[in-house]
């Protein structure tokens, strides 16, 4: 008889322990889906604070017309895509920084530096483009853990994401080469 109560014991424990550990990894899952929630929203903020700077950029003058028109475009592109769909959100803000690449080269840098508070705006251009890459890297690195996380065969066996769909990856090319140049 207490053979059997031994045995019943263990599997409660056992079972108990699954759901331990169940209820956990929900959690997990949880917490990675909000902090996913919150790595999109400060892309956002970065990235609409890019294109403000770039257009601020455009508007001092210190750029040759053609080029503040360039740049001043592909802000704008970028800021009203914001109602688009991820993808071709990413597409625009590529070819934003891909504009201020072909804009700000070594010598533009060193005539805009020159200017009187041309230091200063290239500086907010380029901080403002490292928040984007790291933002960027962040909410990446949080949706591979999601994934790989869900991928797991306890999250898919008992559901452990609900409805949720599966989160997505940000590739923009978003490597503004104004800090190296200087």
């Amino acid at each position: 008889m207490t053979l059997w109560i031994i045995f019943i014991v263990i599997v409660m424990m056992s079972l108990v322990f699954f759901i331990l550990y169940l209820g956990m990894t929900a959690g997990r899952i949880d917490r990675l889906h909000r902090r996913i929630d919150v790595a999109l929203i400060s892309l956002d903020l970065h990235l609409m604070r890019r294109s403000g700077v770039t257009l601020e950029l455009s508007s001092t003058g210190f750029l040759d017309p053609a080029s503040s028109v360039l740049i001043s475009a592909a802000a704008h592109a970028a800021r009203l895509s914001t109602d688009l769909s991820s993808t071709q959100r990413d597409k625009a803000e590529s070819e934003l920084t891909s504009a201020l690449n072909a804009v700000l080269d070594v010598e533009e840098i060193e005539l805009i530096r020159g200017e009187i508070g041309g230091s200063e705006i290239l500086e907010e251009c380029a901080a403002s483009s490292r928040r984007v890459e790291l933002s960027r890297r962040f909410l990446n690195d949080a949706v591979r853990a999601c994934v790989q996380l869900r991928r797991q065969r306890s999250a898919r066996w008992f559901h452990l994401a609900g409805r949720t769909p599966f989160p997505q990856t940000r590739e923009i090319y978003d490597h503004v080469e104004i800090s190296e140049r200087s």
